[in-house]
């Protein structure tokens, strides 16, 4: 089994529920946010802000490491701590007032819109969707409609389950033809290789990585950023703030996202410098899949550099409907209100 913390999140594919606030000891840490060269009198001078994760460190978040490393945060006035959200999840943490900033996906927020929690999506830290579902070669999976008669490791979303069906219906498929099972926590490349399941989703830069370049698995990928015409295209991650941080600190909020702004266009102009910053913080991570994760990322956090983070209407509009016609939001929707870009910095 694959140590957690060299697993990319599974978020993408969870259940759209969000239960009780339990809180109390959940937050886990991972990362003091000292800049290097900081010092104690400068370090008494800067403004708290916590950033909630998704998961454990990974190269989704190379750009805001690299940004503290350099100090870039330290220079905007801030402090800023990386915390990880334990059982509670990042958006529940981000209400209850334990995080400025929760790094999250779209299907998880545009769920917690509809039930009311006053989160709203200020970033794109991945400009598109770079997960795939993957199966061995050898089984010759390599459109959507192949997955008749095959089973898919999933974890229970409906997310899941309107994805997959939705692709195979379009590929001319019948989607009741697929078996789903549940892949736990396990290592993919053996679930894969014995047989428990012949397909299971990945992010493309992290497990597609370990499995293909540093593992040598023969592999055929369904990317979902290929299949635009049948699926829409989500943000996963993003980075969300609440409504109180938005009105309250709206100037560290707005320091933060121009530092983090630089720190994803120096990870794409320099990976190598994006990897040492994340495994400096972070030792306990596989330094060559950062690495590789990290030189994969560097041209997908955004086409246009000075543009990152920027969001489009038409990917929360399209995806919303998805979710709804989907039967997964448990309530209405501004999909207006969901997202806002007026707090990064101009390109």
């Amino acid at each position: 089994m694959t140590h957690r913390s060299d697993r990319q999140p599974s978020t993408a594919v969870a259940t759209l529920a969000f239960g009780v606030l339990l809180l109390g000891g959940l937050v886990g840490c991972a990362g003091d946010g000292a800049p290097a060269g900081n010092s104690p009198e400068r370090a008494a001078d800067l403004r708290a802000f916590t950033v909630v994760l998704d998961w454990t460190p990974n190269t989704n978040h190379s750009g805001m490491y690299l940004a503290d490393a350099n100090g870039w945060y330290a220079d905007a006035g801030l402090d800023v701590s990386f915390v990880e959200p334990g059982e509670a999840g990042s958006l529940q943490v981000l209400v209850a007032d334990r995080a400025d900033v929760a790094v999250s996906v779209q299907e998880e927020l545009t769920a917690a819109r509809a039930q009311g929690l006053p989160v709203r999506s200020v970033a794109a830290i991945i400009e598109s969707n770079t997960s795939s579902l993957v199966s061995l070669e050898s089984d010759g999976i390599k459109r959507p409609r192949d997955l008749e008669g095959r089973t898919y490791g999933g974890f229970g979303g409906q997310l899941e389950t309107a994805l997959l069906e939705t692709l195979i219906e379009c590929d001319g498929g019948d989607p009741s033809a697929l078996t789903s099972v549940d892949v736990g926590d396990a290592d993919y490349r053996i679930g894969l290789e014995r047989n428990q399941y012949d397909v299971v989703w990945i992010f493309d830069g992290w497990d597609g990585i370990r499995l293909s370049e540093l593992e040598g698995v023969e592999t055929n990928r369904i990317g979902f950023a290929d299949q635009s015409s049948c699926i829409p295209d989500w943000y996963t991650p993003l980075l969300a703030t609440s409504e109180s941080v938005e009105a309250e600190r709206t100037d560290d909020l707005e320091a933060f996202l121009a530092a983090t702004s630089r720190g994803y266009q120096a990870a794409m102009e320099d990976p190598s410098a994006a990897a040492d910053a994340l495994l400096g913080a972070n030792d306990d991570l596989d330094p060559d899949l950062v690495r590789a994760s990290a030189e994969f990322l560097s041209t997908r956090y955004a086409a246009d550099p000075s543009a990152w983070g920027r969001q489009r209407a038409d990917v929360w509009e399209r995806f919303t409907v998805f979710l709804r016609d989907a039967g997964i939001l448990g309530g209405d929707v501004d999909v207006e209100d969901a997202w806002t870009n007026q707090h990064l910095p101009a390109p």
